[in-house]
């Protein structure tokens, strides 16, 4: 499928709708977009101007057209100028899909729309949550999910088509080729040396679990020498999490947002999931191909991502978190497995290239029926 300009038609025109704010969907689209541009399809990414700036979307060959995150009218309206003559929209997690449904309001524009995560909220919100979701499961043609439980919860909340979708990761770079000796410049920089390093990865909000991952290094200060957390990531709970952290004295380090989280990932003894439900944690996608030993609160779509390649505990049960870590440090025979294991589960994750041809397919499907030039 190289081309798609069949029969004298133009190009196929998609535009990929991103909120931002996630890194799984955003290099998921930066990828998409490369590989959609280099088999003759025209695509235009709207998304917020500092997406751009991250993931490089012009680089691959795509447009780019800054969209504000918000769904206020003047945000709308420009996604809805961009949209103007596209064959296919595809919008990225459920805030940029409720925006793409009121964009497309009135026009008969197929709408694809991708479910990386399940989306969170509290009390209120939580309601407001449920009724986009219901609004975006019913309009669009197709929603893909990343994980079987994103598809059933899709089929239940009403859409007519949900399929399991094949998200690849872009490849990391490779993993040290001595990975019981992790990379010194980066532990160094970290405060690491002559400690281990554990490694926790995501924005800083209530559903990732960092409650209970401080919980956990209660504990961790009783052991020689004393292990160092370091959480990367920004978010609401900053303030909080730091409290705690200097109030009781835990050996725990909140570096913000980092863009060298391979590097670091790839220097730590553990990896560390303690919540967070994501659908296809970038975290734990990491951590495998970067052979880093996983310890991972069993939720969401996690056992379905990496198999048996990681050591499970319950979820928000910071006893058991602790123990886990404990454990893994002092049996290397078994860090070792989960590193096989690991490197085994990744071989068989889609690629870049069959992510883009099953899009493609979908794509295909929606507008076959489209009017000859």
């Amino acid at each position: 499928m190289s081309s798609h300009s069949p029969r004298g038609q133009s190009p196929l025109r998609t535009v990929q709708v991103l909120g931002g704010g996630n890194a799984g969907s955003s290099a998921h689209v930066r990828s998409l977009a490369a590989g959609l541009v280099a088999r003759g399809v025209r695509v235009t990414v709207c998304a917020p101007v500092e997406s751009d700036h991250t993931y490089d979307f012009t680089g691959s060959g795509a447009d780019h057209v800054p969209v504000p995150r918000s769904s206020d009218p003047a945000s709308v309206a420009a996604l809805r100028a961009a949209c103007t003559d596209a064959d296919l929209v595809h919008a990225h997690g459920l805030h940029a899909s409720f925006r793409a449904v009121l964009a497309l309001s009135g026009r008969s524009t197929p709408l694809v729309v991708t479910w990386h995560n399940r989306a969170y909220a509290e009390g209120a919100r939580a309601h407001l949550l449920r009724l986009l979701e219901r609004r975006v499961a019913r309009t669009a043609a197709v929603v893909l999910g990343t994980t079987s439980d994103l598809v059933d919860r899709a089929r239940r909340t009403g859409a007519r088509d949900a399929r399991l979708a094949a998200v690849a990761l872009p490849r990391p770079q490779p993993a040290a080729e001595e990975p019981d000796r992790p990379r010194p410049k980066a532990r160094a920089e970290l405060g690491a040396i002559g400690r281990p390093l554990l490694m926790a990865v995501g924005s800083l909000e209530r559903h990732r679990g960092y409650d209970v991952l401080l919980d956990a290094a209660r504990a961790w200060r009783r052991l020689d020498p004393v292990p160092l957390v370091v959480v990367a990531g920004e978010g609401p709970l900053r303030a909080d999490l730091q409290r705690r952290i200097e109030d009781e004295g835990l050996p725990v380090r909140l570096v913000g947002r980092r863009d060298d989280v391979g590097e670091l990932l790839a220097a730590a003894d553990l990896a560390l999931l303690p919540g967070g439900e994501e659908a296809r944690s970038v975290l734990a996608q990491e951590a495998l191909h970067a052979r880093v030993p996983l310890v991972a609160a069993l939720t969401g779509g996690i056992r379905e991502l990496v198999g048996d390649a990681a050591e499970f505990v319950p979820h928000g049960d910071a006893d058991a978190l602790s123990d886990a870590v404990v454990r893994l440090l002092d049996d290397p025979g078994r860090r070792e497995r989960l590193r096989e294991l690991g490197t085994r589960q990744a071989a068989g994750w889609p690629s870049e290239d069959e992510t883009v041809a099953q899009v493609l397919s979908v794509y295909d499907e929606l507008t076959q029926l489209r009017p000859m030039i």
